[in-house]
């Protein structure tokens, strides 16, 4: 696990602490395995971004004070030039830039992510809200349920992250924007849906 990352699940223990909540029951709010949050917490695991934004829901603070340690301070906007984004790397081949950590109140996540072609089966995400994805480099293979979407440079896909979901990378590197809205539905609950229920056209919340 790197170093960012082990920060961000320091941060989110020690918040945890403060506020006097157990392990088990910042679990249970969040609709995550006490035993899953606890390597999330420790470092072991990457941390979802479904478990990121719910604990920060769950604490009241903003997703910005669990990634960087510091609150954000625009209020009307906020400008990121090319390059300045907040880079994280989540874990070797998968890096995204956060565009917008320093807009308080904000309702979208918008990052730039690169990932690389991997071996091997992918790691799978399931969170809360609506996901966009725009390809601005690359191929992409976008695996959703039991849909397998090729992305060519210039196409994009708006779906709900609540179904299994892993983007994977064709025939060499690939850049995509990504905008998240986690307040399109509860934080913290995250589902796996029926991966043979067939949503190609029904994309409706549940």
């Amino acid at each position: 696990m790197n170093s960012q990352v082990e920060q961000i699940a320091k941060r989110i223990k020690e918040l945890r602490e403060v506020l006097e909540m157990s392990a088990e029951d910042v679990a249970t709010q969040l609709g995550t395995p006490v035993e899953d949050y606890l390597r999330y917490e420790s470092g072991g695991d990457d941390i979802p971004v479904g478990v990121l934004y719910g604990a920060a829901a769950l604490f009241q603070v903003d997703p910005t004070l669990l990634l960087t340690g510091e609150a954000p301070r625009m209020r009307s906007y906020t400008l990121v030039r090319r390059g300045d984004g907040l880079e994280i790397e989540r874990y070797p081949g998968y890096r995204f830039s956060s565009l917008a950590t320093n807009y308080v109140g904000r309702e979208m996540e918008p990052m730039v992510v690169r990932i690389d072609p991997i071996q091997g089966e992918p790691e799978y995400f399931c969170h809360s809200g609506q996901e966009f994805n725009f390809l601005l480099k690359g191929r992409m293979k976008v695996l959703l349920g039991d849909h397998q979407l090729i992305l060519e440079k210039g196409d994009s896909l708006y779906f709900d992250p609540r179904i299994r979901h892993a983007q994977v990378a064709l025939d060499g590197p690939a850049v995509f924007l990504t905008v998240i809205n986690e307040q399109a539905t509860a934080y913290g609950n995250a589902t796996l849906l029926d991966a043979k229920r067939d949503r190609e056209h029904d994309f409706r919340a549940l």
